[in-house]
């Protein structure tokens, strides 16, 4: 027998149409089963049975791009693993073999709703590494990886040009120039090993000199995975998008605090966005223009606009009430939905599992009895892969 969750007569609000509905919701063995009027029955009967009338049901809330789990919760050094210092272009590392599911952050991310993220390197290299996809419920890493490989994290502008003056790296152009170097290395690279006809009948004696680095970029030169680019100023969006051209690569925009100044032209180009952090001061040159107007701007200009936490910039529970900044914005309650739930689960590749309450998708919902934007929400429930992880 598999294990059942019934969902009955609560408000759902879906992210994929604008209008909530009331339904009974079957969850089995973690993925949504059945939606619809009323669900009756043998398995209904044998399910555990959540009354939510009176209740609204969202999608588990999803952040496409964080840190969590990599930053330990008032640890101080024994806990910073999401920036490697030394190298500026280290593609080799993975988010996955440094993150923590004891930290106390997860709980912290499940009390908002969170359900699903993508965390991974910092933005002091050129060349971070790749980020994961993962669930906020879970003892090892391993059972709660969506995507172990999701993205090659790339940064421009102003961190990679502080941490890396002193080793060749001092200005803009330098940045690029290192990023264009080890694109062109990794296709150099693959030509090699296909040359050698690597691997289905590999001659060894071609093949060129093993490099973690290159090894590392296959994935992104092949286009089977995008590039998640750092970028704040307006020069920086527009370098991220000639180089990803330039190459023929995927590529996902993250922060793009400028967005809001060239949102024609960002709608017009069709990379995803991932607005944010907001909240806050603005602690460099490059910060001056946030705010959260910017996905407001942006999404009527008809871009897909995710909004992010950076946590632990922004604490993780706090997603949903930065969607509730950027309504009190201009952004429409409906496209700061979406932008916490599908268009972060699009963002980061995840949308066949995440960011939506459709049959056959992961059973990640959140219960509030109110609007899940404002500052005094109260979440009621917040459930994973069909099990309830947070309850108040």
């Amino acid at each position: 027998m598999g294990e059942y969750l019934l969902i009955k007569q609560g408000r759902i609000h879906n992210a994929v149409e604008e209008e909530p509905f009331v339904a009974d919701i079957l969850a089995e063995n973690g993925k949504i089963k059945k939606i619809a009027p009323v669900l009756e029955g043998k398995i209904i009967n044998e399910a555990e049975v959540i009354d939510a009338t009176g209740m609204d049901v969202y999608p588990g809330f999803v952040d496409a791009h964080c840190h969590l789990g990599l930053d330990g919760f008032a640890v101080g050094f024994a806990g910073e693993d999401f920036n490697e210092l030394g190298d500026p272009v280290t593609p080799q590392l993975s988010a996955v073999d440094a993150i923590n599911p004891q930290d106390e952050t997860f709980q912290m991310a499940r009390e908002g709703g969170v359900t699903c993220v993508s965390t991974g390197p910092g933005s002091s290299n050129i060349i971070g590494g790749t980020f994961c996809v993962i669930k906020t419920y879970g003892q090892r890493v391993d059972d709660m990886i969506v995507k172990e490989k999701s993205a090659m994290k790339i940064a421009f502008g102003e961190n990679p040009k502080n941490c890396y003056k002193d080793k060749g790296v001092y200005s803009r152009m330098s940045v690029a120039a290192k990023l264009r170097e080890m694109l062109q290395q990794a296709i150099y690279y693959d030509h090699k090993l296909k040359e050698a006809g690597y691997p289905d009948n590999p001659d060894y004696s071609k093949m060129p000199p093993y490099d973690v680095k290159l090894e590392a970029m296959l994935p992104v030169i092949r286009k089977e995975m995008p590039l998640k680019a750092h970028v704040h100023r307006a020069d920086d969006i527009y370098t991220a998008i000639r180089i990803a051209k330039e190459f023929g690569l995927e590529l996902r925009l993250d922060h793009v605090t400028d967005g809001a100044l060239i949102a024609e032209d960002l709608a017009k180009e069709g990379f995803p966005v991932a607005i944010g952090p907001s909240f806050g001061h603005a602690t460099k040159y490059e910060l001056k223009n946030k705010g959260f107007h910017t996905p407001a701007v942006l999404a009527k200009a008809g871009c897909q606009v995710s909004i992010i936490t950076d946590s632990p910039v922004i604490e993780e529970r706090f997603l949903g009430l930065c969607a509730g900044r950027a309504i009190y914005s201009g952004m429409s309650e409906f496209e700061a939905l979406q932008a916490i739930t599908i268009h972060p689960a699009k963002h980061i590749g995840a949308e066949d599992r995440v960011g939506s309450i459709e049959e056959g998708k992961d059973a990640d919902f959140v219960l509030t009895k109110d609007t899940p934007f404002a500052v005094d929400t109260r979440i009621l429930y917040t459930i994973i892969n069909g099990k309830i992880v947070y309850q108040p």
